[in-house]
């Protein structure tokens, strides 16, 4: 099972490159941001405590995350492996998604981060906005995002370098030329 986390703020190409990814490694992507958008959308329980939190433009709490998790990767046990997008952004998150991988004698092989300039972010999610219209990349709740990823997310990265499962990449270039640097290293 190959199992693997990709990292980078938002506007990074996380999406367009984890689309990539789950057609040549047939695998079950699972974003955060879709599950929260999915529960949201659908009045779930879980979907009304997300959108009041969303709405403020605070992070999601680890026990909702980590629920919404579990519950997408239970219900997909025949897959090649799984994709990470959006989560963990702590370090506790982090170790939840460690537990939950073992408990199904499994691992997270590979953490991928696209490494984007802030600039480069706020120019991409401003066209993203113009031609998506998506409510999370409003002016305010963006700034925060953008801030809660550069001041906080980011920490997480050195606990996944420690174990030697981090690679970067660079995030600014062609979709392709971004999509061949991350599979020659999951190719490795």
């Amino acid at each position: 099972m190959l199992n693997i986390v990709i990292f980078g703020p938002p506007g990074a190409g996380k999406g367009t490159q984890s689309e990539k990814l789950i057609e040549k490694y047939n695998l079950k992507h699972i974003s955060t941001g879709d599950l929260f958008r999915w529960h949201t959308k659908n009045d779930t329980e879980l979907g009304l405590r997300v959108k009041e939190i969303m709405d403020s433009g605070e992070l999601v709490s680890d026990d909702i995350t980590i629920a919404m998790l579990k519950e997408e990767v239970e219900k997909n046990p025949e897959v090649s492996g799984f994709l990470f997008d959006g989560f963990p952004r702590t370090v506790d998150q982090a170790k939840a998604l460690d537990t939950l991988m073992h408990s199904m004698d499994t691992q997270i092989q590979h953490v991928v981060e696209l490494e984007v300039s802030e600039e480069e972010v706020k120019k991409r999610i401003a066209k993203r906005k113009e031609l998506e219209g998506r409510a999370d990349d409003a002016d305010d709740k963006l700034v925060k995002r953008i801030d809660e990823y550069f001041n906080k997310t980011v920490h997480v990265l050195p606990y996944y370098k420690e174990q030697s499962r981090l690679s970067t990449v660079n995030g600014v270039g062609g979709i392709e030329e971004i999509s061949k640097s991350i599979t020659d290293i999951l190719d490795k």
